[in-house]
């Protein structure tokens, strides 16, 4: 079993940054795919970026691609979501999410077993 922790989130402006970490504890070792989920008030969970960790490869959705960026640190255990030129529309609470079943970096959010509680990121217009 993982355990995932977010921080990071808070309130920004338009066009404004925030970097958002993901503590993973546990047994990370057999997890093959992290991922940052974000559901939006009113709206399904979404998939917006993921890492296959053997590779270091990434995927990300079309609305954010360019803007956000993730990456992992495997000696502090840690994945982060760098997010740039924030919009209105990036308003969404944020979930660190870890697969063992992807073959490849997935943005099914299905695919994901072990979630955390996630964080709120507002962005004003």
């Amino acid at each position: 079993q993982v355990q995932l922790v977010e921080s990071g989130g808070g309130s920004v402006q338009a066009g404004g940054t925030l970097r958002l970490s993901c503590a993973v504890s546990g047994d990370p070792y057999n997890v093959r795919c992290m991922g940052w989920m974000r559901q939006s008030p009113g709206k399904g969970l979404e998939g917006v970026a993921t890492i296959f960790t053997q590779s270091g490869n990434t995927d990300y959705a079309n609305s954010v691609k360019g803007r956000f960026t993730i990456s992992q640190d495997n000696a502090k255990n840690t994945v982060y979501l760098q997010m740039n030129s924030l919009k209105f529309e990036d308003t969404a609470v944020y979930y660190c999410a870890a697969s063992r079943s992807c073959i490849a970096p997935s943005l099914r959010v299905p695919e994901f077993g072990s979630w955390g509680p996630g964080t709120q990121v507002t962005v004003s217009a």
